[in-house]
């Protein structure tokens, strides 16, 4: 039996095994490796993150909308909805294969949300 994300190490271990799928992805690994310069600092940060989400502490400094965006810009607007669902898809499979319980629904639901707000705010920042 699995048990739930206790953790800031359940934490890393989800996102460092989340990562290895999303940058074998051929349908998004490509955002991500033309973009992220600094794997391991990325992991921490990601992991930051995830642990005030799911924990919250105060450690995650950043904004995320930002940053989607200008990825978004760097790519010529070409990030879809579809990227967003692949990107759930995989972390909802990475969590379905080391955790479940309370937490782990947790990760599941606001995923879900920040997939789709992610997007709409990209969206909404494209010049027509």
């Amino acid at each position: 039996m699995k048990e739930d994300i206790k953790n800031r190490e359940d934490v890393f271990l989800l996102v460092s095994t989340f990562y290895k799928k999303v940058r074998a992805n051929e349908s998004i690994g490509f955002f991500f490796d033309q973009t992220i310069e600094d794997w391991p600092a990325h992991l921490e940060k990601l992991t930051d993150f995830w642990e005030t989400n799911l924990f919250m502490v105060s450690k995650f400094r950043g904004n995320p909308v930002k940053a989607h965006q200008q990825v978004d810009r760097e790519f010529n607007s070409s990030i879809e909805q579809k990227h967003f669902g692949e990107w759930l898809n995989l972390w909802n499979q990475t969590l379905d294969e080391l955790f479940e319980g309370e937490r782990a629904n947790i990760a599941r639901n606001r995923a879900r949300n920040m997939a789709h707000n992610l997007f709409l705010n990209i969206y909404m920042s494209r010049k027509s």
